[in-house]
């Protein structure tokens, strides 16, 4: 079980992945803060960034907040990191 921790950015143009230089992670997604939406793209959208399924990846906290957890079943904390790495910006 891996945990990811990232800040969602809705309202974008379209859906990504961004990793800063010192680790930080932002998502920036396609959908509007609004009943759930956004949260519904982050989660479809992580289920196909680490190829697992969208019933299995869960929200731990910050289902308000830009701020939020995220539970990865099936990746390890080693496997997290270097698919993060393909996304490193800058």
């Amino acid at each position: 079980m891996a945990v990811l921790h990232l800040k969602a950015k809705p309202n974008a143009r379209h859906t990504a992945l961004l990793v800063a230089p010192d680790g930080t992670v932002t998502v920036r997604l396609a959908a509007p803060a609004q009943d759930g939406k956004a949260n519904t793209c982050l989660l479809a959208y992580l289920a196909g960034v680490f190829d697992v399924a969208k019933s299995g990846i869960t929200l731990l906290t910050g289902h308000t907040a830009p701020f939020k957890k995220i539970d990865i079943p099936g990746v390890t904390a080693e496997e997290l990191d270097k698919i993060l790495q393909r996304y490193v910006v800058g």
